[in-house]
């Protein structure tokens, strides 16, 4: 079998259905095997950057590990972004790129370049394949290294000559990696030690994190929180771990979380942090965190534990086996006190914003909530669009909510919702956009309209950065430097509702807040294709709460001063 029909065949042995990319001179033996394939269904995107945010968002909407193709030189190097999204954020996927015959490699040969160099600090582990024999069991290795531990993208980059080379194909059925044995069970004692210091807590706190989407584990967490009362805060990458509309929980902390989230980890005495990693956006001003909290910290990954915030009980392994060992052990407490303190901070500052006739962008994104009764699959752009896309649409299930995170990658959410719109079908699926965001992979309309994949971009057009600017407004003094995406103030450029109509994709445009029902529900009824609505919104809307960079977590702005 030659090298490009054994990368196929590897791939349908691994459940692979899906692939994602761009054929390019490097790559043209794998794709004529797949001229004649039936099994694996190949979207051809536009960019290849856009592939990889596809790949990212089916592995995010399915938990499988996402796979795209790019040719060598700059569609390798196309890859980059995504794959820093994928690495940042712990999402299993995997990258397969063409090269330069073997004999060339090193010769600066036509669209050739490094690419193992260029993505070895972006990926998990990347391979060089110049030997035809040892593809089948790096692909097995491969996809062992995404899924296993805290999983991760990984990068497969084979020589053209390798793909014509022929061998005799046998798949391995196990892989054995020296030196890499993910610790899955967590230490009894230290279970045991967690179990005590929780059950001994007066105001204890959940910090759950993408950690706990990653292993499975929501279902574990839910229970877990419930049998002691315990409260939950999550991530922005945890949104769906634990159900908004619990009364347990605290919706996301951090820079852009609820007041009643921060409050709560500020006067906590213990927190439980389970897959997550103390990121300096949920964190603020280190030295002022959680400083009356004794910390527990659950993660698989043991570099993550005490890396940034020292923990008093460490447990490495996977949040799934700990947390169902912990709800054994956790005793029912009802912290009266702690709970009402709660409640009385939900009521003095819920998340809210102000209603009146003008179409502010939170109002679209709360339609789009009851609308769908909160089952769509939200996936976002990043900026003003990506918190109000967290904190107006209520997330109870895990795999519904799909944003970079670590990275913040503009351009990620539209890739990323046809990706899980070709994982997930019978889903709606929906990117809250932004207008500078949105342009960056607006090309995908094209793919979307070939393949008849019906996603719905809400652009929440305000015709600004919206987030740099609102950082210009208040901590530079309204000097809004080159953040203007218009020809001027009030004129927006382009207008979407027509690009999506050249690309043959349904648009729509509202400029009235009485206007966005309809809008919403004409865009969930069309299936034929993309729908696109651009939203005219108020352009000076800001995303609140807020704390400032560098304040403390209870520093924090409710509005404009």
């Amino acid at each position: 079998m030659n090298g490009a029909k054994i990368v196929l065949e590897s791939l349908k042995r691994e459940g692979v259905k899906h692939i994602f990319g761009i054929c390019g001179g490097s790559v043209i033996p794998i794709f004529d095997e797949l001229h004649s394939e039936k099994d694996l269904k190949f979207i051809l995107t536009r960019h290849e950057q856009a592939a990889s945010h596809m790949a990212d968002g089916y592995s995010r909407a399915t938990g499988e590990v996402g796979v795209c193709i790019a040719t060598s030189g700059p569609g390798a190097t196309n890859l980059v972004t995504g794959l820093a999204t994928a690495y940042l954020d712990s999402i299993p996927m995997l990258a397969i790129t063409g090269q330069v015959a073997s004999h060339l490699v090193g010769n600066d040969a036509f669209q050739e370049a490094d690419t193992t160099g260029i993505t070895r600090p972006v990926t998990k582990q990347n391979y060089l394949i110049t030997d035809v024999r040892d593809l089948a069991g790096t692909i097995k290795e491969a996809f062992h290294l995404a899924r296993t531990g805290r999983p991760g993208p990984v990068l497969i980059d084979i020589a053209v000559d390798v793909q014509r080379a022929e061998c005799k194909f046998e798949y391995p059925e196990k892989v054995q990696i020296r030196g890499y044995k993910p610790k899955i069970k967590g230490h009894k004692k230290q279970i045991k030690k967690a179990a005590e210091a929780i059950n001994n807590s007066e105001r204890p706190v959940i910090y759950a994190g993408g950690g706990v989407i990653s292993s499975e584990a929501s279902g574990h967490l839910k229970k877990f929180a419930e049998k002691g009362l315990l409260p939950v805060t999550t991530t922005l990458m945890g949104k769906g771990a634990f159900p908004s509309e619990s009364e347990l929980s605290l919706d996301m902390l951090g820079m852009h979380g609820t007041y009643y989230a921060n409050k709560a980890v500020q006067e906590s005495d213990l927190l439980v942090a389970v897959g997550s990693r103390f990121d300096d956006r949920v964190t603020g001003r280190l030295s002022d965190f959680a400083k009356k909290a004794k910390k527990i910290h659950i993660d698989i990954d043991p570099t993550s534990i005490s890396k940034t915030v020292k923990a008093d009980i460490p447990i490495v392994g996977d949040c799934k086996n700990i947390l169902s060992l912990l709800t054994k052990q956790v005793e029912r407490r009802q912290r009266k006190k702690w709970h009402e303190k709660i409640a009385q901070w939900k009521e003095k500052c819920p998340l809210s914003y102000t209603e009146d006739d003008k179409l502010r962008p939170q109002y679209v994104v709360e339609q789009f909530w009851k609308l769908t009764k909160g089952e769509a699959v939200v996936a976002t752009e990043v900026g003003q669009c990506q918190m109000w896309g967290e904190q107006f649409y209520k997330y109870n299930k895990p795999r519904t909510f799909l944003t970079s995170g670590g990275l913040g990658t503009m351009g990620y959410g539209f890739p990323a919702a046809i990706g899980a719109k070709t994982a997930r079908p019978e889903k709606t699926v929906i990117d809250i956009a932004g207008d500078g965001s949105f342009q960056m992979n607006i090309q995908e309309l094209a793919t979307c309209v070939v393949n008849k994949i019906p996603v719905i971009v809400a652009v929440l057009n305000n015709n600004y950065l919206g987030m740099v600017r609102q950082w210009q407004e208040l901590f530079y003094k309204k000097r809004y430097s080159q953040v203007c995406l218009g020809e001027s103030h009030d004129k927006r450029v382009p207008d979407f509702a027509k690009v999506a109509q050249a690309y043959g994709a349904k648009g729509i445009r509202v400029e009235e807040k009485s206007k966005v029902k309809d809008a919403i529900k004409e865009a969930l009824a069309y299936k034929q294709g993309p729908v696109v609505i651009d939203f005219i919104v108020e352009q000076e809307e800001n995303v609140y709460p807020m704390v400032p960079a560098g304040a403390a977590l209870d520093e924090i702005m409710l509005e404009m001063a």
